[in-house]
């Protein structure tokens, strides 16, 4: 008898969900076969499929007007991309009652600051489908966008995130713009708190290489799943109605260490490729600590503290914050900027 894959254990028999983290059609049909119930993009992933397949994107769209701005191309173009996720996803949502089945769709990186440009922004997309997730970044403007959003009943996803802080901040935002479109009748939607546990690590990993710190490989590790472990542990007690949304894997070991958790992993294909091999251990990680030295050595990096405490750091922070810098580059520079100039294939 065949045994069940890693990836439907984990969503059949385990609190733990997961989302296929690729905008790629042939990928997604490959995810949702494994027990995929969302999908995760942004303008990068959106960008890397309209380039790799032209003449597939280009057969589903009506030529552009020559007369929409390059943020209107870019938004044309990612509305391609993720309207057909959305579609693939809806007998999901449907199935759940909108519990899961949502597929992202980012604002404009370079708008990180611009809460008006980005609640216009979220007001046209959510128009898309009826399960699409905004997504904002987990900024000062982003979190008062939240607010209106989840006033309004717009689902959100708040990203460009790696930190405890930074979900607290989500979480409470959410509750205060659930409140409000409660008050006022309004059907609330739903908010997904990510958090990018690799790019925490890779980020960390520079600044001990860079000052020579005490902290070896194994500790960089764990760093992104110590601060993943605390938020995941600060949810449960103050009942939060955001959901973790992991994201930005590294290997197999971030998914291991947090298996069991109630909460959603963001899976990109070349880590399903690994968690699909044989030999994949069907264990839970969540409630195994990270041991007390590693966290003590990691200490001695000040961003590794200012991502782990609670209040290591205010949200009037978060937008400088050297990762979410380097983040928001790459989905500029690498993402939207791209999605701009986007030439569709000769017909």
């Amino acid at each position: 008898m065949t045994q069940t894959s890693y990836l439907l254990w984990l969503a059949q028999e385990t609190p733990t969900a997961w989302w296929h983290d690729s905008a790629d059609p042939d990928e997604l049909a490959h995810g949702l076969a494994h027990g995929a119930v969302g999908v995760t993009t942004n303008p990068f992933l959106t960008n890397l499929t309209l380039r790799s397949r032209p003449a597939y994107w280009t057969a589903r769209i009506n030529p552009l007007p020559q007369s929409l701005t390059a943020e209107g191309r870019a938004e044309a173009w990612m509305r391609v991309v993720v309207t057909h996720a959305a579609n693939a996803l809806l007998p999901t949502y449907e199935a759940t009652a909108g519990k899961q089945g949502y597929v992202c769709a980012q604002v404009n990186p370079a708008q990180a600051g611009n809460r008006e440009a980005m609640l216009a922004m979220a007001r046209r997309f959510t128009a898309w489908a009826p399960n699409i997730a905004v997504k904002l970044p987990a900024t000062a403007a982003g979190l008062d966008v939240l607010e209106e959003c989840a006033a309004a009943g717009i689902t959100v996803t708040l990203t460009v995130s790696f930190t405890v802080p930074q979900v607290i901040a989500i979480a409470e935002r959410y509750r205060r713009g659930l409140a409000r479109a409660r008050a006022t009748g309004v059907k609330p939607g739903r908010c997904f708190a990510v958090m990018m546990i690799g790019r925490l690590d890779d980020y960390l990993r520079d600044i001990a290489l860079d000052r020579r710190a005490d902290v070896n490989e194994d500790d960089i590790r764990q760093a992104g799943l110590a601060t993943v472990k605390r938020a995941y542990q600060i949810y449960k007690t103050h009942g939060y109605e955001a959901t973790l949304l992991i994201a930005a894997l590294r290997g197999n070991h971030h998914m291991l260490g947090l298996a069991g958790a109630d909460l959603i992993m963001s899976v990109h294909p070349s880590v399903q490729t690994t968690l699909l091999q044989d030999g994949v251990p069907r264990t839970c990680g969540i409630d195994e600590p990270v041991p007390a030295d590693v966290i003590g050595r990691l200490r001695s990096l000040p961003e590794f503290v200012r991502a782990y405490e609670p209040d290591g750091m205010a949200p009037d922070e978060f937008l400088a914050f050297g990762l979410t810098q380097r983040t928001l580059t790459q989905f500029v520079e690498a993402g939207w900027r791209l999605l701009e100039t986007f030439q569709p294939a000769a017909g």
